[in-house]
């Protein structure tokens, strides 16, 4: 796959530059019951400390989730889940400078964290979910990041069709609602809806979304899919996640969104160095 031409993501008062140099986006899990890293972030303090952390390692943009939106989670009321944002969006307005993510399907949490600074809605659901969310997401002139999901698991589906035809009805509803094409990523959801064969055929065939002329973020960091490969628990998947996210890099997609951004900054600045060797 190649990368698309260079542009910009606009994402309220932010041109964000896209390609050819990828985008690290940092996971700041702001919940008790994060799969990943146990809720290290969970306190206000903890979270600053940590989005420091991230930014300084070489994070472009932050990803910032009230709740876990891992399968099998338990939801949470959007009150509680803003309770978890607030403080730590305001300190991060404060204080951090690249565009912040909110990780949110729910539109009364995305309108709020706008509101509070933040430029990105990352839509686990795709505008699936909330229908005021595409509305909420224009009103403020943000970004959306709009992932592919599924209720429930189908193994006899092709799966990329699927997402194809999910973020089809997506970009209809977004465009109904007012949200302009090049305020838009998509993410093909891995670990979300899909079987084993199925996610590993989600990466392999990330050039087939390109069809849609829209750039791609992806999500692989500690998942469940590199420990069933070969076993390990969340912490022990770095070396897995950056393979993947590497076979991303090559394919040209635009943004990974992980835990561990250092060690992605250096595979990615050597991948990158890589695929565009003349």
């Amino acid at each position: 796959m190649a990368p698309l031409p260079p542009r910009t993501l606009q994402a309220r008062d932010r041109a964000i530059p896209l390609g050819p140099r990828t985008l690290v986006m940092g996971i700041l899990n702001v919940t008790p019951d994060s799969f990943s890293d146990g809720g290290r972030s969970a306190r206000p303090d903890d979270a600053l400390i940590n989005a420091r952390r991230l930014v300084a390692e070489g994070a472009d943009l932050l990803d910032v989730g009230g709740e876990s939106t891992r399968p099998g989670h338990t939801p949470v009321p959007a009150e509680q889940e803003w309770a978890r944002l607030a403080p730590v969006l305001a300190a991060l307005t404060a204080e951090v400078s690249v565009p912040i993510s909110v990780d949110t399907y729910k539109a009364e949490v995305a309108d709020k964290a706008l509101k509070a600074g933040a430029h990105i809605v990352n839509d686990v659901w795709g505008f699936a979910h909330d229908p005021d969310m595409a509305r909420v997401v224009a009103a403020h002139d943000a970004a959306a990041v709009v992932m592919h999901n599924r209720a429930e698991v189908d193994e006899t589906l092709d799966i990329v069709q699927d997402m194809l035809a999910f973020f089809e009805i997506a970009l209809e509803k977004a465009e109904r609602a007012g949200v302009k094409r090049e305020r838009i990523v998509l993410d093909p959801g891995i670990g979300f809806g899909k079987t084993f064969p199925q996610n590993l055929a989600a990466i392999r065939r990330l050039d087939e979304l390109r069809v849609l002329g829209l750039p791609i973020l992806l999500g692989t960091s500690r998942k469940s899919l590199i420990g069933k490969v070969i076993e390990t628990t969340p912490a022990e998947r770095l070396p897995g996640t950056i393979a993947s996210n590497v076979i991303g890099i090559m394919a040209g997609v635009e943004i990974i969104r992980v835990h561990d951004v250092a060690a992605h900054v250096q595979a990615a600045r050597v991948a990158e160095a890589i695929r565009d060797a003349s």
